[in-house]
């Protein structure tokens, strides 16, 4: 049966689409996986005969085998103490309808990324969670037809093939601007990172939050944003040069409590007056920021709850869900000693 034939009949198989693209199974196979070798030429072939098709590679795949009750969930690092939260209300409800969820690790690299997400397709796991990926919507799209999958920490409503469950982070660095407005403050400083996945990450809808805050309260034109570049447990020059700054800011917004937890100490450790000469506010309300001694003032994402929804919203995708799904979780500003 020709492959004109089969796309007519409505069973388009993998060997179907490589006899139309004029390859083999196993060129068609890398394509889908995004897998290395494989040329612009090929690629493009390949998808040109996919789109021509209507070939749905996922729902092929699944229409042959059964569920493994398996769920991969992969993590941008392991430092980040905002991660055990949402990974203990993920997996309540992975564990309440017979899941088990396998942890990676893709070390904000996007090689690594790519290279786990292969392999949880070559597992036959039943879906993925990744959280704050370093990969573009795009490529994300791309593996979403093989995989039911939800992404936390990327901003992407618009976004039909894959699901999103996410803090408000627009809001969120609302609450933390307007509480340091509110103390008195205007020359609020924001130290944030260098963007890098164009307009989706969570920092960047929080720097969109900040600029909203200070134009609201007619200070826009103070509005300031530090983009920071090392490490934030290694705390360099663009980190602790915040504190050098003359004159020094009367608040500092930091993206997240990594920055803000060593930001407040190295304050405290110059004798800085915190927050009589200076607030500081976080973003996570990570354990460590309601520490009697460290007492920082942060937005909570509620992270359990991210986790619950992800899970909930991975889990209807499996069931057969085809209208994506992207809801933001409403974070709560927790006041402490900084600010």
């Amino acid at each position: 049966m020709s492959s004109e034939g089969a796309a007519r009949d409505g069973k388009v198989t993998i060997r179907t689409v490589a006899e139309d693209a004029g390859v083999s199974v196993a060129a068609v196979s890398k394509v889908l996986r995004n897998a290395y070798g494989v040329s612009d030429a090929m690629r493009e072939k390949v998808q040109e005969s996919i789109a021509r098709l209507g070939y749905r590679p996922s729902t092929a795949a699944r229409g042959m085998r059964g569920r493994t009750f398996s769920i991969g969930v992969l993590l941008v690092e392991m430092r980040n103490p905002f991660l055990p939260s949402l990974m203990d209300g993920a997996k309540e409800v992975l564990r309440e309808a017979s899941y088990q969820a396998f942890i990676s690790v893709g070390e904000a690299r996007a090689a690594i990324e790519r290279s786990l997400i292969d392999s949880m397709i070559d597992l036959q796991m039943d879906g993925v969670i990744l959280v704050a990926p370093r990969l573009s919507g795009e490529l994300l799209a791309r593996y979403a037809k093989q995989i039911p999958m939800v992404v936390i920490g990327h901003h992407e409503p618009g976004a039909e093939a894959f699901d999103t469950v996410n803090s408000d982070d627009r809001t969120g660095a609302r609450m933390a601007v307007e509480s340091l407005i509110a103390g008195g403050r205007e020359d609020i400083q924001m130290a944030s990172l260098p963007r890098k996945n164009g307009e989706f990450d969570v920092y960047v809808e929080r720097e969109r939050g900040y600029y909203e805050a200070m134009e609201a309260a007619g200070l826009g034109d103070r509005a300031k944003v530090w983009p920071l570049r090392e490490q934030p447990e290694r705390p360099g020059p663009a980190l602790t040069g915040l504190l050098d700054l003359d004159p020094l800011p009367e608040g500092i917004f930091c993206w997240s409590d990594i920055h803000a937890v060593r930001l407040l100490n190295e304050a405290k450790m110059r004798g800085i007056d915190v927050p009589g000469r200076l607030g500081i506010v976080g973003y996570d309300n990570t354990p460590a920021a309601g520490l009697p001694l460290v007492g920082l003032t942060s937005v909570d994402q509620r992270g359990e709850e991210i986790g619950r929804l992800a899970a909930d919203v991975l889990l209807s995708r499996i069931g057969g869900r085809q209208v994506p799904e992207h809801i933001l979780v409403t974070p709560k500003l927790v006041t402490r000693g900084s600010s």
